[in-house]
């Protein structure tokens, strides 16, 4: 199982804390795409070209592998000034 946490803007637009995902899925890309498939407010949110995202607390790219256990993070574009 792979824990995909929301922070942020990305909680509240999504409306949701945490999602675990039982797939057997290799990259962060493919959640990206997967949780994208729940809806128009998912897909609007999350193609963003400036989210950010962690893997066990590790900023990374989103070409980055996943494996079972792994924890993601996934956080709005940073603003402020």
């Amino acid at each position: 199982m792979i824990k995909v946490l929301f922070f942020g803007r990305l909680r509240e637009q999504l409306a949701v804390d945490s999602i675990d995902l039982n797939d057997n899925v290799e990259s962060l890309s493919v959640i990206i795409e997967q949780l994208k498939q729940r809806g128009d407010n998912w897909q609007q949110t999350l193609s963003n070209p400036n989210l950010k995202a962690a893997i066990n607390q590790t900023m990374v790219p989103f070409n980055s592998s996943v494996k079972d256990g792994d924890e993601v993070a996934l956080f709005p574009p940073v603003t402020g000034g």
